[in-house]
């Protein structure tokens, strides 16, 4: 039964011990969820709700990146083959041409907030505009000490959207620098402390009001070349430009070609405890915002022929609050990277996205992309039909050298 009365109020041991009676757990299970009893579980058990342990993905370190004149080593969470070696590669192999260039655009946070009911929208956005200053200073009275270290409100603007065939609903931006947070608490403060004074001076009904994670006013762009000696020749370069064009005029290949991206930058966001869901959410947003789906990089050659490619997309990430403040892992990774700023570990992501494009691209327009990924995955497999030890390597190097990468190989080599 899913119902399990007073599960929330149980410690994780109790937890644990009434989820293997309530689920019959085979011995395995049992020893698998008891044997977690590290730091981890203590700080998940404060960050969520009726934790019974803590679930494990590789940490990996990407090497060969050079990002704004500086080299760093990007720690990566991803349970993917191919991902972090793809940007090693990738990134080495542009480290003559000076690595990868960032840029930012923008800071701002939008917290909305949606009034409906009015019978003029078109005054009620005048009357709002002239409170500017009085809405300034409820929002900012809301995180006093982002407003000392610089942040705080920093625009307000509407939007009149249609609501029914007969009516139109006002939309409220609240533009909020952030600082070195992501963001979401002070900015869904922010929009829920203004919502009973904007209803006041709007004459409107307030729905809604949370942030946007469509960050288009904190957004960071991404450059870097190839040289076309280091990554294969002319035809390469090529191969790569056409691959990028056909993204460009196709959404079934630009959702592929982003989440080629998304490999690297969400690898980067978990590993410094930040949002996945909120960072992917903008993207992919970002995307469409032309109302076509299309690719977040543009690949072209320059005048010397190199390959050239730039990625832009919103970055909301923070090096303050939530799980990156208090998950000793975060923190030991953004120690690694020698992070001191949100723009700077935004720069990484989007410098590791970039790269990891390339190199799918790279894989993809020559011997195709699962040659190297299956190589990669091989041990996986092994692993998947029970291989142990030394025998996993073993069991793996025989499927690529058969060329055939299946669990059912893999079941007939341990036999032998």
């Amino acid at each position: 039964m899913s119902r399990i009365r007073g599960f929330h109020k149980m410690t994780v041991a109790e937890r644990r011990l009434k989820l293997i009676e309530e689920t019959g757990a085979t011995a395995d299970l049992t020893k698998h969820m008891n044997a977690d009893t590290d730091e981890l579980t203590v700080t998940a058990d404060q960050l969520v709700e009726n934790v019974i342990g803590t679930y494990q993905l590789p940490l990996g370190i990407a090497t060969n990146l050079i990002i704004d004149t500086e080299q760093v080593l990007v720690p990566m969470v991803t349970e993917e083959s191919s991902v972090i070696a793809a940007v090693c590669n990738g990134a080495r192999q542009c480290c003559e041409s000076g690595g990868v260039q960032t840029v930012h655009v923008g800071v701002g946070m939008i917290g909305q907030i949606q009034v409906t009911g009015l019978s003029n929208p078109h005054a009620a956005s005048v009357t709002l505009h002239q409170h500017t200053e009085e809405i300034r200073a409820i929002c900012n009275s809301c995180d006093p000490r982002l407003v000392e270290l610089g942040g705080g409100l920093r625009e307000v603007q509407t939007r009149i959207l249609p609501a029914s065939s007969n009516s139109h609903q006002l939309i409220v931006h609240l533009i909020v620098d952030t600082l070195d947070a992501m963001g979401a608490n002070a900015v869904n403060t922010m929009a829920e402390a203004l919502a009973p004074h904007i209803e006041k001076w709007s004459t409107g009904k307030v729905g809604l009001k949370i942030l946007s994670n469509l960050a288009d006013r904190r957004v960071v762009k991404a450059s870097a070349c190839w040289t076309a000696a280091a990554i294969g020749g002319e035809d390469v370069c090529d191969a790569i430009v056409r691959a990028g064009e056909f993204a460009q005029i196709d959404p079934y290949r630009a959702a592929t070609h982003n989440k080629g991206i998304m490999n690297g930058v969400s690898a980067v966001v978990q590993a410094t405890g930040n949002d996945t869901r909120a960072v992917e959410a903008g993207a992919h947003a970002y995307a469409a915002r032309s109302g076509q789906y299309s690719p977040l990089s543009l690949w072209e050659k320059d005048a010397n022929g190199n390959l050239c490619g730039t990625l832009e997309l919103p970055m909301a990430v923070g090096i303050v609050g939530g799980a990156t403040r208090v998950h000793p892992t975060a923190q030991m990774c953004l120690e690694i990277m020698k992070i001191k700023s949100a723009k700077r570990l935004g720069s990484i992501i989007a410098a590791v996205g970039l790269v990891q494009n390339f190199s799918a691209l790279k894989a993809l327009a020559t011997e195709g992309i699962q040659r190297g990924h299956m190589a990669l995955h091989a041990k996986n497999v092994a692993i998947a039909a029970g291989a142990k030890g030394t025998v996993v390597d073993s069991v793996a190097a025989r499927m690529i050298e058969l060329g055939t990468v299946r669990e059912d190989v893999a079941i007939r080599l341990l036999k032998q």
